[in-house]
């Protein structure tokens, strides 16, 4: 999270916490220090204390009285009502796709498979994990329907936080092709293919994750500001 030499919107700052969260740079439980943040950002600490505000009406980040502010830490529970929601809003989210989708925005999928694969090549962890939710909210945009797209970026950074609590050493935030099958059967305009492709997905996502065993606890501290 490095400070820019332009001025940062509010919604900008939040927008850049997400991202630290979706890479694993800004672990569950973490307390987000208002003065850090204003001088990795360059901003006031007034304007970050907006920024957290906003993401915590959005639920990524817990806010404490007297305490500040932590990123959010969800339970066992929540995590598997999380995905529970997600395999109801994602069919739909699939239906409309193949409904809409025009040519451009078939492209605009491809492009992503191909920033994931490089990713992937290069072994960039972390840029695996970001682009492996943000694939999930190109989806939901290119739906079309304002609501879902707002929950879904809701949803897809809590579950990045989830997959940071629970998931076994180097499991992959999702599991490789899978994206690439349900952009095929997307574009190939097979609704039953890539309905089922995505539950399977998701079911496969929640599957890797240790929701019965204690979640981690370990930060690096020094990865958080950088």
């Amino acid at each position: 999270m490095e400070a820019s030499t332009t001025k940062l919107a509010i919604e900008q700052i939040a927008e850049r916490i997400t991202d630290a969260v979706m890479e694993h740079r800004l672990p569950p439980g973490i307390k987000l220090v208002e003065e850090k943040l204003a001088g990795a950002f360059g901003v006031s600490r007034t304007k970050i204390r907006q920024a957290l505000t906003l993401l915590a009406k959005e639920g990524l980040v817990t806010l404490h009285p007297n305490r500040g502010a932590f990123v959010k830490r969800p339970s066992a529970e929540e995590a598997r009502d999380l995905f529970a929601t997600r395999r109801l809003v994602e069919p739909e989210i699939v239906r409309n796709v193949i409904a809409r989708a025009c040519e451009q925005d078939i492209a605009r999928l491809h492009q992503h498979l191909e920033e994931e694969a490089q990713a992937r090549a290069t072994g960039d962890r972390r840029r695996i994990i970001r682009l492996s939710g943000q694939f999930h909210m190109l989806l939901a945009a290119l739906a079309g329907n304002a609501f879902i797209e707002k929950l879904m970026a809701e949803l897809c950074p809590l579950t990045c936080l989830i997959i940071a609590l629970y998931d076994a050493p180097q499991t992959p935030a999702c599991p490789e092709d899978e994206h690439r099958q349900i952009v095929d059967a997307i574009e190939n305009h097979d609704e039953a293919a890539a309905i089922r492709l995505m539950l399977h997905h998701l079911e496969h996502i929640e599957s890797e994750l240790m929701l019965d065993a204690a979640p981690k606890l370990d930060i690096h501290w020094e990865t958080l500001y950088g």
